[in-house]
């Protein structure tokens, strides 16, 4: 039996081959769509908290395609014993947080990102951490598109967006090749 000594060639193609089904293997999960009524809800997430605890913070975009405003105005979480919709602002050099009361309004055909830094979900009570990795099912309410599921994706304890999202995790940079191999 003769075995044929691999080309550099070959091992060049297996190599990169095998790089390319790593990215898609270890490429981030993208958070989920959700659609209810005229509003669309993606990159929902959140931030792992650690032990002990009592609050968390949940972050989303929803965009409105209708003709018409609908407003988030609150929910609930099994995880949590509240959940409220909040805002963070800076005045004056001082830093507020507040329940929006009335809740937010996503005007027909614009987009509202609730975000670090500025409108939120606060999960209030938590009966265990959010651990990364997790997926925690929340139940928001609109006005006007009623209850609506999704799946907040827990991401690292400081993380500023969703896995996935931007040129964060996922994407291989092929001008860092290993052993000095280039394209």
């Amino acid at each position: 039996m003769q075995i044929e000594k691999p080309t550099f060639m070959s091992v060049t193609r297996t190599i990169m081959g095998a790089a390319v089904l790593a990215c898609f293997l270890a490429a981030p999960v993208r958070a989920e769509e959700v659609k209810a009524g005229d509003l669309v809800i993606t990159q929902a997430w959140s931030r792992a908290t650690p032990g002990g605890a009592k609050i968390g913070s949940g972050y989303l975009t929803i965009e409105n395609k209708g003709s018409a405003p609908d407003r988030l105005v609150g929910g609930s979480a099994d995880i949590a014993g509240k959940l409220q919709v909040h805002e963070m602002a800076t005045t004056n050099g001082v830093m507020t947080m507040r329940p929006l009361d009335n809740g937010l309004t996503v005007e027909p055909g614009k987009t509202v990102k609730l975000a670090p830094g500025g409108y939120h979900l606060m999960l209030f009570d938590l009966k265990s951490p959010l651990k990364q990795g997790d997926k925690v099912p929340v139940t928001l309410e609109f006005e006007k598109a009623g209850k609506v599921k999704l799946s907040l994706d827990v991401q690292g304890v400081g993380a500023q967006g969703p896995a996935g999202a931007g040129d964060a995790g996922g994407h291989m940079d092929m001008k860092k090749m290993p052993d000095g191999m280039k394209m």
